[in-house]
């Protein structure tokens, strides 16, 4: 339970800051808010948010499925499911972090 609690607790000052940085900016439109999240501070928030959650996420389904699928071969095929779910998400945002990093820095 001391891991779930942490990585909630974790969740919290990373949101916070995101919110209060995105409410600086002058305007909300595409491309603000793109050429914003393409800047090194911001990209590292929202990938420590994107990792942060998703890893809570997994914790938090985890006890669900442990709790639920009474089958052991099922719950073991779940849990390997959810594990590999988790990691795909993570690279994926990863990936469309870089991308977006990428695309606003040679736009200019």
């Amino acid at each position: 339970w001391q891991e779930r609690l942490s990585g909630a607790l974790a969740l919290v000052p990373v949101a916070f800051l995101l919110a209060s940085l995105l409410l600086l900016l002058p305007d909300l439109d595409y491309r603000t808010v793109r050429e914003w999240a393409g800047r090194p501070l911001p990209a590292l928030a929202l990938a420590a948010l994107l990792l942060s959650s998703l890893w809570h996420n997994r914790l938090g389904l985890r006890v669900f499925i442990e709790d639920y699928a009474h089958v052991t071969s099922n719950r073991i095929a779940i849990l390997v499911a959810l594990d590999v779910l988790t990691y795909a998400a993570g690279l994926y945002g990863l990936y469309a972090l870089v991308r977006i990093a990428l695309s606003t820095t040679g736009a200019a």
